[in-house]
């Protein structure tokens, strides 16, 4: 029998998928739409608890939102303990839930209230149903001088995150691992150029067992129009597949990133500003139409989809 390898189940996969009827869905559809702007989105192992991110129109507020489910229903939000002072987004939890990883540009020193360049926090607790810890910074070596993005950490606590740090990246941003060995982290490295390239790439969601990794890339030549979501696999050696889009069945002609993959429901959880509104109709909308279109999810606004996407 023929060996199937990381490129030819890349193949298989994303073939089976282009043949299903399956789109992006809107998630949590009601809760979201009462805010301007929502970007990134994880929840946790035991599927009761969610964060994502809420901005203003501009991105000039940038705060983190939980949801928990009880009785099967999602609740109302709630502004996370840990944030709404400073600028906080990318929340990521860890595969066995018991931390919580973020990205602010909060001091270092609660008594400080200037703010730095953007850093990755997290939070820790014993157990799912404890509470969580004050937050601390990751630093040195995976926090510099420069921004730190998005952390996605393996079961084997390797983090893989996005930097700006000129000096290191192959071209504008790059996603970059730190491999966790005797309880510390490691220098980080920019991925190969199977993944990363000359100009961004970003938001990377990397598999526990860091079989794959999903990201962001924007305007390449096989690109859909703006930013795209991409998938390399790893093989056995440690090497990335050539990335691959995800195609038209999850990006659009505009921004989609900040992709999170749970692993119990095989669905992709991701951020998209696509657009369903058409410019003319056929007949003239009255008020009330004209505000339903203008507050309808598909609006050009970041709001969060879903679509079954197994791997």
């Amino acid at each position: 029998m023929k060996k199937i390898t990381p490129f030819l189940l890349l193949f298989i996969t994303l073939s089976n998928y282009s043949q299903e009827k399956t789109k992006a869905e809107p998630v949590l559809q009601d809760i979201i739409k009462q805010f301007p702007m929502v970007r990134d989105f994880t929840i946790s192992p035991v599927q009761d608890e969610a964060y994502f991110t809420v901005q203003g129109h501009f991105e000039e507020l940038s705060t983190i939102v939980k949801v928990v489910k009880n009785n099967g229903a999602w609740s109302a939000p709630k502004v996370a303990p840990f944030s709404g002072q400073f600028r906080d987004l990318e929340a990521m939890f860890s595969p066995d839930g018991l931390k919580l990883f973020f990205v602010s540009n909060r001091p270092l020193k609660d008594t400080d209230t200037i703010i730095k360049d953007y850093d990755i926090w997290y939070i820790e607790r014993s157990g799912t149903t404890t509470d969580w810890s004050a937050p601390k910074n990751i630093g040195s070596p995976i926090n510099t001088g420069d921004d730190e993005f998005y952390p996605s950490v393996a079961k084997n606590g390797n983090l893989y995150f996005t930097s700006t740090t000129a000096t290191k990246t192959k071209g504008k941003d790059d996603i970059f691992v730190s491999e966790f060995n005797n309880n510390q982290y490691t220098d980080p490295q920019s991925l190969s150029t199977a993944i990363n390239s000359d100009g961004y790439e970003y938001n990377s969601y990397i598999a526990p067992d860091e079989s794959f990794l999903i990201f962001g890339a924007y305007k390449r030549k096989d690109g859909l129009g703006s930013g795209d979501l991409y998938i390399s696999y790893k093989d056995n050696q440690g090497n990335w597949s050539l990335a691959k889009n995800l195609g038209n069945k999850i990006n659009s002609d505009k921004m989609d990133y900040c992709p999170f993959y749970n692993t119990q429901n095989q669905t992709l959880y991701y951020t998209s500003k696509r657009n369903s509104i058409q410019e003319t109709t056929k007949s003239s909308r009255d008020l009330k139409q004209l505000l339903q279109t203008i507050n309808s999810y598909e609006n050009g606004l970041s709001r969060i989809y879903s679509v079954l996407l197994p791997l």
